[in-house]
């Protein structure tokens, strides 16, 4: 797994150059154009982030203030910290991955899909199961059911207080 993600990290570079010189030579727009469009993206993402961020801290704020835990707040700053990354970075579309993220209608799809596929079964595998609710209802986690049941004479085993 993480070697797949290592390897698309490394594609996606790739692919932006691609698109550069695509963009570049099959449009109008020319070298200058294009370099003016990737700075341009790059300027107005920021501010975007800038502007999210701050909307992002105020819920935060907010959740914390009402003794609440802003989950899916600190998620959405994560996904703002990984956006403006992917902003900065010179390229179409690493500019159209961080609009992405930047958006909240479309970080939010993002946010679920992070929080069913990665974070819910990590967290499931480190709590055996508290994180989604699916918790242990008797016995042992892991252990095997014999069905053994075992008899105890009421003279051999006495729980009166006292006893021992």
């Amino acid at each position: 797994m993480l070697l797949r993600i290592l390897g698309l990290l490394l594609l996606i570079p790739l692919f932006d150059m691609v698109v550069l010189v695509a963009v570049a030579t099959l449009t109008p727009l020319g070298w200058v154009g294009t370099v003016a469009l990737v700075v341009l993206t790059a300027l107005v993402g920021g501010l975007l982030v800038r502007a999210e961020g701050r909307h992002t801290i105020r819920k935060i704020q907010r959740d914390v203030a009402r003794g609440g835990l802003p989950a899916d707040e600190l998620l959405d700053g994560g996904l703002l910290i990984a956006a403006g990354v992917s902003l900065l970075t010179p390229g179409l579309v690493t500019d159209l991955l961080g609009v992405l993220l930047v958006v909240p209608v479309t970080r939010w799809p993002v946010r679920g899909a992070l929080k069913r596929w990665l974070i819910v079964p990590y967290l499931d595998r480190k709590t055996g199961g508290i994180a989604s609710g699916v918790v242990y209802g008797g016995g042992f986690p892991g252990g095997t059911e014999t069905g053994d049941t075992y008899d105890v004479d009421p003279e051999e085993y006495d729980v009166s207080e006292g006893s021992g």
